[in-house]
């Protein structure tokens, strides 16, 4: 089963989870063949099941606030819609997710760099809640690149030069 999780961490961004479970969101999700959304609302408002018509199939939602570890929900993702948060960004990148990365307008803060450089790298896509939808409409999974590997060697290697321990 095809599944897109969303995810704010330990954050508040009730217009992201908003965004992501409206109908039109749905509709685009399904229209991708996502039959599942887990949805993950931090310290926001955890939504309430809506409705849906019958006139289309119903994708599965799931709703939380937090877990101990989101490292299953990320596994298990096929797509990961997240909050602009370093952490939540890398943390999915690292485990080779196609990512959308998600500014919240409400706040002034190093989210909007740090999507346009994960972009211009190529390892995402990004909006804002109000572009969501068309964003998931209109989304070339296939030409994000995958996010290079950390290095870690060779800032020890760095560090130790620069301590005088090398």
């Amino acid at each position: 089963m095809k599944s897109m999780f969303v995810t704010v961490n330990t954050t508040s961004f009730d217009e992201l989870i908003a965004a992501a479970r409206s109908p039109p969101a749905l509709q685009a999700l399904q229209s991708r063949g996502y039959q599942k959304l887990v949805l993950q609302a931090g310290r926001g408002s955890l939504p309430q099941p809506q409705p849906q018509p019958s006139s289309s199939p119903a994708a599965a939602v799931e709703a939380f606030r937090f877990k101990d570890s989101l490292a299953e929900e990320l596994q298990s993702a096929d797509l990961v819609i997240s909050h602009t948060g370093a952490g939540s960004c890398l943390e999915t990148l690292e485990n080779g997710k196609p990512l959308i990365v998600v500014i919240n307008d409400k706040l002034m803060n190093h989210q909007l760099e740090l999507a346009k450089q994960l972009h211009r790298d190529g390892c995402v896509l990004y909006c804002n809640c109000s572009t969501l939808v068309e964003t998931m409409q209109s989304m070339n999974l296939s030409a994000l690149k995958p996010f290079p590997p950390g290095q870690p060697e060779k800032f020890a290697s760095f560090l130790n030069k620069v301590l005088g321990l090398q």
